[in-house]
């Protein structure tokens, strides 16, 4: 029986070299994006944005201080700066919290207050996070992989290409977000990069893996 996802796992390979000629389509970008919104987030709080760079003055800025993007910020179609929340809008008693759980889920009162006790607890006692401001964005960044790997895995199952980017200088971007783009940095800070476009030239190797065995330890 065919398997199209597994088929699409092992068409995706870290395209450092897009062919600049060819463009994907909006509907199909737009695609790619919702796939990110679908993704999965703790509590469900999606601490993340998608910032679409497609100016070419400005992908030279960044490049200068990406180098993990040298090859696909001149050539990719599109090119995507994922940020994520930091702990202003990630902590339990934020504006922001209190927007996703009324706005958003359109929680009642009660719901809201027994959520917000969960996750207040989550964030002080399960995983310690208000130690320190950093813990609260690393985690948050954390799920802003799972948007990164969702729209990476289905760009590919549509036959387009990525390449998940980290090579660059967190002080710069974030700088270039603040300065360039007016993103406001007390907000939001850059989590990863992701290209997307279609590959140059076939991958020069075969994909490698270490096999289920060697990385799996079951407990029955």
């Amino acid at each position: 029986m065919e398997n199209k996802f597994l088929d699409a796992m092992k068409f995706r390979h870290a395209t450092k070299e897009f062919d600049a000629t060819k463009k994907i389509s909006d509907e199909d970008f737009n695609q790619i994006l919702e796939y990110g919104v679908l993704s999965p987030s703790s509590f469900g709080f999606e601490p993340w944005k998608f910032v679409v760079v497609q100016n070419e003055e400005l992908r030279a800025k960044l490049k200068e201080f990406s180098w993990g993007a040298q090859g696909t910020l001149p050539t990719a179609s599109h090119f995507v700066i994922i940020l994520s929340r930091t702990v202003n809008g990630m902590k339990y008693d934020s504006s922001y919290i209190k927007h996703m759980m009324a706005d958003v889920k359109k929680l009642p009162q009660d719901v809201q207050e027994m959520y917000t006790g969960f996750y207040s607890k989550f964030q002080k006692e399960d995983f310690d996070l208000l130690e320190n401001d950093r813990y609260v964005f690393d985690w948050a960044s954390k799920q802003t992989y799972i948007a990164l790997a969702n729209m990476m895995t289905g760009a590919a199952y549509m036959g387009i290409d990525s390449c998940p980017t980290e090579g660059f200088d967190m002080d710069l971007t974030n700088k270039f977000l603040k300065e360039e783009l007016g993103i406001d940095t007390e907000e939001f800070k850059a989590s990863v990069m992701v290209p997307f476009g279609y590959r140059k030239e076939a991958p020069k190797h075969e994909k490698t893996r270490q096999d289920v065995q060697t990385v799996t330890q079951w407990y029955n």
